[in-house]
């Protein structure tokens, strides 16, 4: 059974759904689930849910302040990206979790794919109630990242327009924005991979028709900033498992299969064929979603 859910995050009501657990007797572990950069939970979070539910877990599922479902906090925009709000958020999600009678509040487990696969790493180092995360085609770097994206569409932003907007905000303007795709090579947008404009056109078309192809400006300059590879170390001794599509090219395969050699036992990588989204569909969707549910199952067993 699914239930649409609300909850407070010092002060952005944020929205989502609630998953029973299938043949629950008594309080069940539970998933926190988000969705990444500029998605939504409609984006095919549905469907790893339904798998863990289907598995005895209960889960949790939230959009991000501002998007989807749920509110903005008050004076801030909608469609801005703050990883660390939204690492707060997912603090926030566990609480509410927690509280819920179908949940057994020691046994969290923490889910989160591409922007938010790194959000839910940094929670599992830096909150205890996480006792497994799983994060797939995650974001490990922005500098990183900020460096492969300006490559593709030779769109380089340099910091006097983030400067430029963050004085015209403090004057009351509204926020700046770009799109997040596009297909004119001349404009930029916040995610310009081929296979990026592919899967949000087919989202947005399939799945959430409501999806605004918009991000502020700012949100390009919180994630240059965010650098969460340095959290994995001290994630142990949480269980962690890594999802690393070989040819993502969007968050970088690569940079995923070297971060993960720096974090400690116990933990495990399971490599997909294909890229970035591979993990949403077809046979990468079998093999990511049901290594996460057997990661939740063997850790977070009573």
């Amino acid at each position: 059974m699914r239930h649409d859910i609300e909850f407070d995050a010092e002060g952005a009501l944020l929205r989502g759904w609630f998953y029973e657990a299938e043949g629950a007797t008594g309080p069940a572990p539970c998933v926190v689930m988000a969705h990444g950069w500029t998605s939504t939970k409609r984006m095919y979070l549905d469907r790893f849910a339904e798998v863990f539910a289907a598995s005895g877990l209960s889960v949790l599922v939230f959009d991000n302040r501002g998007w989807g479902d749920s509110d903005a906090a008050p004076g801030k925009p909608r469609h801005e990206v703050d990883p660390w709000e939204q690492v707060r958020d997912y603090q926030h999600a566990i609480t509410c979790a927690q509280n819920r009678s179908e949940v057994d509040p020691d046994r969290i487990g923490v889910w989160g794919t591409s922007f938010s696969a790194a959000h839910a790493f940094v929670v599992a180092a830096v909150d205890r109630r996480v006792k497994a995360v799983s994060g797939q085609a995650p974001f490990i770097s922005g500098r990183a990242t900020y460096a492969n994206l300006a490559r593709v569409d030779n769109h380089v932003v340099g910091p006097e327009v983030f400067t430029a907007d963050r004085r015209a905000r403090a004057m009351g303007e509204p926020a700046a924005t770009v799109p997040v795709i596009g297909n004119d090579p001349g404009e930029l947008v916040g995610l310009p991979t081929q296979d990026s404009y592919e899967w949000f056109t087919h989202a947005r078309a399939e799945l959430d028709p409501s999806w605004p192809n918009e991000v502020t400006l700012r949100s390009l300059d919180n994630f240059y900033g965010y650098e969460p590879a340095r959290y994995l170390p001290d994630i142990t001794p949480t269980p962690l498992l890594m999802i690393v599509g070989r040819e993502d090219g969007l968050t970088g395969g690569n940079l995923a299969a070297s971060a993960y050699r720096t974090a400690a036992e116990p933990k495990r990588i399971v490599f997909l064929p294909g890229g970035h989204f591979a993990a949403y569909t077809g046979a990468g969707f079998l093999v990511a979603s049901q290594a996460a549910r057997d990661w939740f199952l063997e850790h977070l067993s009573p």
